[in-house]
């Protein structure tokens, strides 16, 4: 029994070898007894204090407090009324033997169930056998029986079985201990089943029971078994007349010591495990099971404790524990460090979502930037831009563009689905009348986003005035729409509406940022296209005024070509003109005034009206003096700075079959062409002069030409010939090729197609003239 502190009582009792035997596992010696007067003195209160655990005179509850005990020990055990005969108490290990037989039954029959005979074979009732000579009271100190054999080949297994009397006092119930020891060795050897027996002997031994009394002084110890005295090193002389305290150390549990002591205060049974100390002072692990013992009038007369050292066990508890403990560190830890990885695989995948949508972002207005500023064509802009939107940020969208009053004066449309009908119904019945609820007309004259998120129906008849719009939505589809205004310059110029169908790709707030990011480009770009048109429309009605509309002359087949170098406008500094003077003669003019923008278009409209009224004036009609009073009027006027001219005067043949009549001049002009009737053509370098505006004194000489009917003269700007990486040379070279290579019968506007070589790179402006005579 482990060390209870604060127990009262004292003396101690010897038990019979028999009784030793019963919890050692070890035959007694009958023959010789070691008992000290001091355990003498006591054995009856001892023997007492065992019966009393099984009488039926426990009030207190405590009639199977040994029982209880002995329940789960290595051997079998019996209790047996000696007064009745018969089994009162089977442990375990008995009840295995003998099976669930119902107690209490006759010791015989006990015997019978668990197929006991003697060494002969016959069955124990048929002999004087030990479980009798127990059930009449006296002790047997080892004898062996054995199990009735199952088969043919079995000859039984053998058990050794001692037994003795709990009392020999009349006054209190008979009873009496047997235990059975099984052999479990081959059957056939001697010498294995003693062996056998001596290892079941020392599995036995390894419980230690003991009693104290707790009447006497300081509750002291009156009887341990040997098994007590070879685990803790306490002989029964060490132990027997003192508490058991004397077990414990300092490192024994104070908590657990308070455990016992208070269910010894209450009366009650307990098991607890607790660290005791040997004689030698090693510690060892106790597992230790009290039971309170009363007497036939209920008071309390021992404590009964059973005591196992469990060390082994508990150390390799304790290392599972400490394993297990371990295990669970490194499990939270590897726990931990997964839950830390997902987190870092969560928040880098976050990232890598966040930055391939800041990277779709940024490709979306990058593609948006060079899309959009890629035309100066409203109808294409407004397509991209449409085209750039669906699918990617919407299901369908409508664009309106509205003027300096607000009224809308174009849209666009697309849906993921085709839908054209409906969008145009959508386009001509509400983009161009927008109501004042409509999400557009509200994001242009707040100029900031408008979200509409779960639409109702009472909500779209507010938005659409026209039934068939609304009609034309409900097929479109749109649960949510989100219109932001088109704004460049600090000037609305319309608004985006964008529309999703279903609920899985609403707008959020990233999306309005996105959508508001883009509308800024596109609205730039709308702008852009907006000032280019302006511009564009005064370039035209210049050019209309400028380049006039060649008249028809009779004897005369003409075409013209312009091209302007200029993006900004069609206009530029090079001119032609083709004119029927006073006299009858025909004046064609071709000249390049140096510039390729409107101003130079302007200071071209002013050459070409002087020049106009040079070749109408009749004083001297000749080319040359024609480019003299012309040069000296851009001089004297500053109408321009410079330019290249070059003036043929025709004069038609006085009667059928006669040559035409040319007079040439050039003003530092490219060579102008003749192409004969029969294809062939002529470069006309002769006449040459210095270039308009460089000396006003300057007298240029006129080439005269006689040319057959049929003959078209071909005057031209640089702006045709010159390209990069080739001289001007190599230009007129080509340009004369291309013109042999049109057909021979190619009217003048074929001529001008075929003069005109679309596949190059064009860096001037370009004027081309062409006039067949007869």
């Amino acid at each position: 029994m482990s060390q209870v502190p604060d127990a009262a009582g004292s003396g101690a009792a010897d038990v019979p070898a028999e009784a030793a035997a019963l919890v050692s596992g070890v035959p007694a010696d009958r023959g010789t007894d070691h008992r000290t007067d001091h355990q003498a003195e006591h054995q009856a209160d001892a023997v007492g204090a065992a019966s009393a655990v099984v009488s039926g005179t426990d009030p207190a509850g405590a009639r199977s407090a040994l029982p209880g005990v002995l329940a789960d020990v290595p051997v079998a055990i019996l209790v047996i009324d000696r007064t009745a005969g018969t089994v009162v108490f089977a442990n375990t290990a008995a009840v295995d033997l003998a099976g669930s037989v119902r107690l209490p039954v006759p010791i015989d029959e006990w015997g019978a169930s668990a197929g006991l005979t003697d060494l002969s074979g016959a069955p124990l009732a048929s002999s004087t056998n030990p479980l009798s000579q127990v059930a009449d009271g006296a002790p047997v100190s080892g004898e062996a029986v054995r199990l009735a054999p199952s088969g043919a080949d079995d000859v039984g297994q053998p058990l050794w079985v001692t037994g003795f009397p709990l009392s020999q006092d009349p006054a209190i119930d008979q009873l009496a201990l047997i235990v059975f020891l099984q052999i479990d060795a081959d059957r056939g050897d001697p010498e294995s089943r003693l062996q056998a027996l001596r290892d079941r002997a020392v599995l036995a031994t390894d419980i230690c029971f003991t009693i104290t009394d707790p009447r006497r002084e300081d509750h002291p110890l009156v009887w341990v078994n040997p098994s007590f005295t070879r685990v803790t090193g306490y002989s029964a002389e060490d132990s027997v007349g003192r508490n058991c305290r004397f077990l414990q150390g300092p490192a024994t549990d104070r908590a657990t010591v308070a455990l016992i002591r208070s269910a010894l205060a209450d009366r009650r049974p307990i098991t607890e495990t607790l660290l005791n100390y040997r004689k030698d002072g090693t510690a060892f692990w106790n597992q230790l099971s009290i039971s309170p013992v009363f007497d036939g009038a209920g008071e309390l007369v021992s404590f009964v404790g059973v005591q196992s050292d469990v060390t082994e066990r508990v150390r390799a508890e304790g290392e599972r524990a400490a394993a297990f403990a371990a295990e669970q560190v490194a499990r939270r830890e590897a726990e931990l460090a997964q839950a830390v990885a997902e987190q870092a695989q969560a928040d880098a995948e976050r990232a890598r979502e966040e930055a391939e949508l800041a990277q779709s972002r940024l490709a979306l207005m990058a593609e948006a930037t060079s899309s959009l500023t890629a035309t100066l064509d409203m109808t294409e802009l407004l397509d991209r831009l449409a085209a750039l939107c669906v699918p990617r940020l919407a299901d369908w969208i409508f664009v309106t563009v509205v003027d300096a009053h607000g009224e809308v004066v174009r849209t666009a449309a697309r849906h993921r689905g085709g839908h054209a009908e409906e969008l145009g119904t959508v386009s001509s019945q509400h983009a161009m009348h927008l109501t004042p609820a409509s999400p557009s007309r509200r994001a242009m004259e707040t100029r900031q986003p408008v979200l509409l998120q779960g639409l109702t129906d009472a909500q779209l008849d507010e938005v659409f005035a026209h039934p068939a719009a609304r009609g034309a939505y409900d097929r479109l589809g749109g649960r949510e729409v989100l219109a932001v205004p088109l704004i460049a310059r600090r000037r609305v110029l319309g608004s985006m509406a964008l529309v999703a169908i279903g609920a899985d790709n609403g707008f959020d707030e990233d999306d309005v940022d996105l959508v508001q990011d883009l509308a800024r480009r596109a609205g730039l770009a709308l702008d852009n296209v907006r000032l280019y048109q302006a511009e564009h429309q005064v370039a035209e009605t210049l050019q209309r005024s400028l380049l006039p509309q060649l008249p028809d002359i009779p004897g005369v087949t003409a075409a013209a070509h312009y091209v302007s170098a200029s993006t900004a406008a069609d206009v530029g500094g090079d001119f032609y003109d083709l004119l029927q003077l006073p006299d009858g003669a025909i004046g064609v003019a071709i000249g390049d005034v140096v510039g390729h923008d409107v101003a130079a278009a302007a200071a071209m409209g002013h050459l070409r009206g002087l020049l106009r009224a040079c070749m109408w004036d009749p004083t001297d009609p000749d080319p040359g003096a024609v480019l003299g009073r012309v040069d000296r009027l851009v001089q004297g006027l500053h109408v321009a700075s410079m330019a290249t001219m070059a003036y043929v005067r025709a004069v038609p043949p006085e009667g059928e079959g006669r040559p035409w009549q040319l007079v040439v001049a050039n003003a530092g002009h490219p060579p102008l062409l003749l192409r004969l009737p029969d294809g062939q053509v002529q470069v006309l370098t002769e006449p040459t002069g210095l270039l308009v505006g460089v000396d006003g004194d300057t007298r240029r000489t006129s080439v005269h030409l006689e040319v057959p009917a049929g003959t078209t003269l071909v005057g031209y700007t640089d702006g045709l010939i010159e390209h990069p990486g080739a001289d001007l040379d190599e230009g007129i070279a080509a340009l004369v090729q291309r013109l042999r290579d049109a057909p021979v019968d190619a009217p003048p506007a074929d001529l001008c197609t075929h003069a005109v070589d679309t596949d190059l790179d064009r860096r001037d402006d370009v004027a081309l003239i062409t006039v067949r005579f007869g």
